[in-house]
């Protein structure tokens, strides 16, 4: 889709995630947040989904990270996938071209009926969450 897009690539034999790699040159400033172009589209089978996800590097480093984490691609999409940054940090984070800026994990997808209930079954969680557990 663009004269710049790389292929997904997977970095070591065992990686769960293909980075994904930026087509153009950008500037993402503090605070800010853009879609990133990767100038590919997919064909992802049906009964399957990619789920974009941040480069633990990028983060660290950086600051910077996917901000719908994890992105969804669907089976039935064919547009280019584009990858929602921001920048956490205080400085200025330049992109080029070929740059990896993200990770695809392709895996597979569940359909579910849903129904209307009046009740719920019980467990020994019940309805705690957030942090109901505590710390340690």
């Amino acid at each position: 889709m663009h004269p710049l897009a790389l292929p997904p690539e997977y970095k070591s034999e065992e990686a769960a995630g293909a980075d994904l790699k930026s087509c153009e040159d950008a500037v993402i400033l503090p605070g800010e947040w853009k879609a990133v172009r990767t100038g590919i589209a997919l064909e992802i089978p049906e009964g399957y989904h990619a789920e974009i996800r941040p480069r633990s590097g990028l983060a660290l480093k950086h600051g910077i990270t996917v901000l719908n984490s994890p992105g969804t691609v669907d089976s039935d999409y064919r547009g280019e996938v584009m990858v929602i940054l921001i920048n956490y940090s205080g400085r200025d984070f330049q992109i080029r071209a070929g740059d990896r800026i993200a990770q695809m994990v392709v895996t597979g997808s569940i359909r579910c009926s849903f129904a209307e209930s009046g009740s719920l079954r019980e467990t020994g969680r019940g309805d705690g969450g957030f942090g109901h557990t505590g710390l340690s």
